[in-house]
């Protein structure tokens, strides 16, 4: 790695405080599912590890690679591969990243799983897909796509191909309720 690359490592992990990863709570509210990292500090110091980083100055992008953590505040994420896709206009600024292999996502209240996730900080959307469930105490709902709007808090799962799954491409959630008298 040349010495020009190696300060732009630094400036990107630096730059990815201003990201959001995060875990994903559905909750019933009068606008529909919201997520819970509506209230999420996305200006919070993020750390990365990994067991090897790569940096491909002309692509503008770095690879983290096996094992990779990511924790902002009380987000964390964690994945074998994450890109950081990045443009450098005089500074550094962070545009997407891609993780794949077990993406699993968590916040206290919740965990979200899928194969692959992608963070587009432009948009503010998190999705994650293949696989998807999403858990919070006993309740959870899996299916093929699972896409979070930072901007609205609003969290949508879809389901998978037709023929995909148990559950042949649907939807599926199990919820506790509230214990009563009987």
């Amino acid at each position: 790695m040349s010495r020009m690359g190696f300060p732009r490592i630094i400036a990107a992990a630096l730059a990815l405080a201003t990201m959001t990863v995060g875990g994903v709570a559905i909750a019933q509210t009068q606008g529909g599912p919201i997520s819970a990292l509506k209230g999420h500090d996305s200006n919070a110091p993020i750390n990365v590890e990994s067991d090897r980083i790569e940096v491909q100055d002309r692509a503008d992008r770095a690879i983290f690679a096996g094992n990779v953590q990511v924790r902002q505040a009380e987000l964390s994420l964690s994945a074998e591969r994450l890109t950081l896709a990045y443009t450098n206009s005089g500074k550094l600024e962070i545009d997407r990243l891609d993780a794949s292999g077990g993406v699993v996502v968590r916040s206290p209240s919740e965990t979200a799983r899928g194969q692959f996730g992608v963070y587009d900080i432009n948009r503010r959307l998190i999705t994650l897909v293949g696989g998807v469930r999403l858990e919070r105490g006993e309740s959870s709902i899996s299916g093929g796509r699972l896409t979070i709007d930072l901007e609205s808090g609003r969290a949508v799962v879809d389901g998978g191909p037709v023929g995909a799954g148990e559950r042949g491409g649907r939807v599926s959630g199990r919820f506790t309720v509230p214990q009563r008298g009987r």
